[in-house]
């Protein structure tokens, strides 16, 4: 039996757990629950806090781990990221008070509250802008409205807690992160279990048959066999569709993989085409052969 941890609270915790319901896995049921033994599939899994996961991975107790990237580089722990999950992003940012007119150069000098001071202070290094860091656990943004900083340094998804607290963002992202599945470092020194040389290769295929099935829909629609060939360069498929006759002879019944966020697009296409009865289902799950071809550089999906 090898071990994961996953995020115990917070925006990751639920979008995590429902993903490894996709993948097959049982989950608790109770919050409260610290773990919990899928017997079944000989896992067990940790919920801890998502700050201190890539701590107890890189320490070597376990086999897999989710977070956030922007807190696995914060822990400086020897993890690595395995693949990208597609949910949890966001932004790393420097925030000031709305009313200051600041660029990112104004900050020489200042006071930054932070909850990441490892990362902020790599970032100001690397722009060669000195400022003092003062270090928080949480509630950075009421820092500026107390005093206790000019600016702060935090983690950004839709900028709803900064306008709450009169704050705007200023100069370039400091990073961008989402939920990640990390891993150790590998190390010589250790031999790795037979539950983990086993467990791990199949984890890995069906977390990666979530994260490819999130970003495709299955679509299915009549098509005239006078226009398949054209409706096959709409939609080829990761592999090809799968045609099928029906009863009436001049049409054929396709069903096909496409880019969730080209399905629409198709849907249209093929409707000005002549296609009927055009629908999409959402997968859950899915084992398809690795192939770059079939993610994009700026989409969600593996590293």
């Amino acid at each position: 039996m090898f071990r994961v941890a996953l995020p115990n609270k917070g925006t990751l915790a639920e979008p995590a757990a429902q993903m490894m319901r996709d993948a097959g896995y049982r989950q608790r049921t109770d919050p409260r629950d610290l773990n919990v033994v899928d017997e079944e599939n000989q896992v067990e899994f940790f919920y801890l806090r998502p700050k201190d996961i890539a701590t107890y991975v890189g320490a070597g107790n376990l086999a897999f781990g989710i977070t956030g990237h922007d807190l696995m580089d914060e822990s400086g722990s020897p993890v690595k990221a395995v693949m990208r999950l597609g949910f949890g992003r966001s932004q790393f940012r420097y925030a000031v008070h709305e009313r200051n007119d600041w660029k990112f150069e104004d900050l020489e000098g200042r006071k930054i509250a932070t909850s990441y001071p490892r990362l902020v202070r790599a970032d100001l290094a690397a722009r060669r802008i000195r400022a003092e860091i003062v270090k928080l656990d949480g509630a950075v943004e009421i820092a500026v409205h107390l005093g206790l900083a000019d600016a702060i340094a935090d983690v950004v998804s839709s900028g709803r807690t900064l306008r709450q607290n009169h704050l705007k963002a200023i100069g370039q992202p400091i990073a961008s992160s989402q939920a990640t599945l990390i891993e150790r470092e590998p190390r010589h020194d250790r031999i790795e279990s037979a539950d983990d040389r086993t467990g791990k290769p199949v984890f890995m295929q069906r977390i990666r048959g979530v994260v490819y099935a999130r970003l495709f829909h299955m679509l299915d629609y009549d098509c005239p066999l006078a226009v398949l060939d054209q409706a096959k360069v709409i939609t080829p498929g990761v592999q090809a569709p799968t045609v099928a006759p029906l009863t009436d002879r001049d049409w054929v019944a396709v069903r096909v993989m496409v880019k969730r966020k080209s399905a629409n697009d198709a849907m249209d296409r093929l409707a000005k085409l002549g296609c009927r009865a055009i629908l999409t289902t959402e997968i859950r799950s899915c084992r398809v052969i690795e192939n770059g071809d079939l993610m994009d550089e700026d989409e969600d999906g593996l590293v």
